[in-house]
C-alpha cells in the first residue's frame, strides 16, 4: 500500500477549468493557516488496520453523507455569481481518479471542472478524497474540500472571463511532476 505522503494532489487542467479569484479566497487561506497550527497540536489519530478491508470499506462509506453535507456548507459561502453558467452543478462522484500521466498511481485528481454537451460542471471525486483524507478530522476534510472546490470554481470563472492563469499554473505543476518522474 502506498504511503499517503507520497501522493500528490492535482486539479484537472483539461482546457476547461475555472476557480475563484484569489482576492475572494485570501481570507479563507489566512484563517486556515492559523487553524492548521492549532490542529497540528491537537490532532491525535487512532491507529486503524488498513489491511482489513471490512473496516476500511465501512469507514469509507460512512463519510459520503458527511462529505455531501460539507460541500453544501461550502457552497452556501460562495457568492451566487460564481454559479452563473454552471448549469451542470456540482457532482460528488464516488470514483477515485488518477491523472492520465500518473505514474505509480501517485497523481490523484481530487476534482475537476468540465465543459461538455451536458453543460459546465464541477466534479468532486469522493474516492480520491477518501484515499487521501479518509481518517482526517471533519475540519481537515472540510478544509481540503473547500480548497479543491474553490480551485475548480476559479477554473470556471476564468473560463467565463477567457483567462487561463490557473490552467497555466496546473500545466507547470504537471511539467514539474514529469521532470521529477523522469529523474527517478
Amino acid at each position: 500500500m502506498q504511503d499517503f505522503d507520497e501522493k500528490k494532489t492535482f486539479y484537472s487542467d483539461e482546457d476547461n477549468n475555472f476557480d475563484l479569484p484569489l482576492d475572494l479566497i485570501q481570507d479563507t487561506y489566512d484563517k486556515r493557516e492559523d487553524e492548521d497550527k492549532d490542529e497540528d497540536q491537537d490532532d491525535q489519530r487512532e491507529e486503524i488496520d488498513l489491511e482489513n478491508e471490512d473496516d476500511e470499506d465501512s469507514y469509507y462509506l460512512e463519510r459520503i453523507d458527511e462529505v455531501q453535507e460539507i460541500l453544501e456548507e461550502i457552497c452556501e459561502s460562495i457568492p451566487a455569481y460564481a454559479f452563473d453558467h454552471l448549469n451542470g452543478g456540482i457532482i460528488l462522484s464516488e470514483d477515485k481518479k488518477y491523472h492520465a500521466e500518473s505514474r505509480d498511481d501517485d497523481l490523484i485528481i481530487m476534482g475537476e471542472y468540465q465543459r461538455s454537451i451536458l453543460g459546465n460542471m464541477i466534479t468532486i471525486y469522493y474516492g480520491s478524497f477518501m484515499d487521501m483524507y479518509r481518517f482526517s478530522s471533519r475540519d481537515r476534510l472540510k478544509e481540503k474540500l473547500e480548497e479543491v472546490l474553490l480551485h475548480e470554481f476559479t477554473h470556471h470563472l476564468e473560463f467565463l472571463a477567457n483567462e487561463w492563469g490557473l490552467v497555466i499554473e496546473d500545466e507547470k505543476f504537471l511539467e514539474e511532476y514529469r521532470k521529477e518522474k523522469d529523474n527517478e
